[in-house]
């Protein structure tokens, strides 16, 4: 039986590590009223006051808070956020929770511990559900696919690889996939994992000779899912396990899914027989959503939060919110959480002024920050792309770099050609024409851009 007492001491140590982090004020917003309600084998679960504290600390501190908790107990494994007050800790663990109104009039969907749960038999959550995922033209052929693969799992778009940003939906959907799959089909098993977890748990069962039983383990599933395979990079021995477990789902017509930050063909120190493999399946991006598609992100969290904004105020933070859906539901849940505070709907000049003070500014880029990521993106050594070389794998980067920097930050022909080794401003105009007649007949290249782009943007 745990102590009440000892996950008091855990959350207040962990508490004060995370106040010296943070401004007064946002610690004060978004870490008041919180409290361990339970430590269930490593997985902690923090109660907050209501559903807005809970996404916000689950988009934009969930990492800060694990670091603090495992450099305090060392066990810890996972955390959840559920819906609880001091006074009813224990009631959150006996009962879901329904609509709750709130003392503002707005009503708040408390979610409970049963919608954050995850089952530790899959990986999965079932709050990620094809019916709260929202399609738009940013992301319309991934869930295609993903719809196609739910009826006939192992048959097409097998492998199936999905690329994207930071913060684009890129779990939703591959956890919608592995839900939807088991309300199809009961009796198939499935199994998602992240890339960093399933080379941890490889390291550990080599280090304690077990290495049979991971091969069994991963091995007996339907449908295996594996996270941000970007993380494989340069990690031989788990690139190698991986190889050997695709070619068993494929040889057995099982279903097989990745995600990743970007295309295999640029995934670095990836070895060549697994790029190989993955670009064998289906591969599909998920670039940036567009105004409509924000829009209808907005309005079905609010719809499935059942909370009211005015449209003039949806409207506004779908226009000036960009990024990644991440952000704009953080933005939104920041904006709501503000409104119960104030017990009242909250003006539009005020949403202007949260919205600066809590997300994050864009952070200027320079021609450093471009070439690097171009740089990291195409796999080459950034100092490549100053010499005066014509080999085909630097010639591309480089015209990359001055279209992006000609066309996303209006900079001089000149000064691109004087930053890019002094060469002549001829050859940027030559390289800026390329790449943009490229781009109208070549699909892949267009893809290139956009995703360069998502890390310059998102990530920066």
């Amino acid at each position: 039986m745990e102590s009440l007492l000892d996950n008091k001491k855990l959350w207040d140590s962990a508490l004060n590590e995370i106040e010296l982090s943070l401004s007064k004020a946002n610690f004060g917003t978004w870490f008041k009223n919180t409290h361990i309600v339970k430590n269930d084998d490593g997985i902690i679960y923090i109660g907050v006051p209501n559903a807005f504290v809970r996404d916000w600390l689950m988009t934009k501190y969930h990492k800060f808070i694990l670091r603090a908790l495992r450099e305090i107990e060392q066990g810890v494994r996972s955390i959840e956020y559920i819906i609880s007050r001091n006074d009813d800790k224990d009631e959150a663990f006996k009962n879901g929770r329904g609509h709750q109104p709130d003392k503002t009039g707005l009503i708040v969907n408390d979610l409970g511990l049963r919608d954050l749960y995850i089952n530790k038999e899959n990986n999965l959550n079932p709050k990620y559900t094809f019916e709260t995922f929202t399609v738009g033209s940013f992301n319309d052929v991934a869930y295609a696919a993903s719809q196609a693969i739910v009826k006939n799992p192992g048959t097409i778009h097998n492998p199936l690889f999905i690329y994207g940003g930071t913060g684009l939906g890129k779990t939703h959907l591959l956890q919608a996939i592995g839900n939807q799959l088991k309300k199809n089909y009961p009796n198939k098993t499935v199994y998602y994992i992240t890339s960093e977890n399933f080379i941890v748990e490889l390291i550990n069962n080599i280090q304690n000779n077990k290495g049979n039983s991971f091969k069994e383990k991963y091995r007996k599933y339907d449908l295996l899912i594996i996270d941000d395979v970007q993380f494989f990079s340069n990690k031989e021995h788990s690139q190698e396990e991986l190889f050997h477990l695709f070619n068993h789902y494929y040889e057995n017509n099982k279903q097989i899914i990745f995600s990743s930050d970007k295309p295999p063909k640029y995934i670095p120190s990836l070895e060549e027989r697994l790029r190989s493999r993955f670009e064998g399946g289906t591969i599909i991006d998920i670039s940036k959503p567009d105004y409509e598609s924000r829009l209808a992100i907005l309005n079905n969290k609010l719809k499935v939060n059942s909370v009211f904004l005015s449209p003039e105020i949806v409207e506004y933070i779908a226009s000036v919110v960009q990024d990644s859906i991440r952000e704009l539901e953080g933005a939104l849940n920041s904006i709501l959480c503000q409104g119960q505070a104030k017990k009242r709907e909250i003006t539009l000049q005020e949403v202007k002024g949260i919205i600066k003070n809590n997300i994050k500014p864009q952070k200027t880029l320079s021609i450093k920050d471009v070439l690097s990521v171009v740089a990291n993106y195409y796999n080459i050594e950034e100092k490549i792309l100053y010499e005066k070389t014509r080999r085909k794998e630097v010639v591309k980067p480089r015209q990359v770099i001055m279209y992006l920097l000609r066309e996303d930050f209006n900079t001089s022909y000149p000064y691109i050609g004087q930053k890019l080794g002094g060469r002549d401003h001829t050859t940027v105009i030559h390289a800026y024409e390329k790449i943009k007649k490229d781009m109208k007949v070549n699909s892949l290249l267009n893809q290139e851009i956009e995703q360069i782009r998502s890390l310059l943007y998102v990530n920066n």
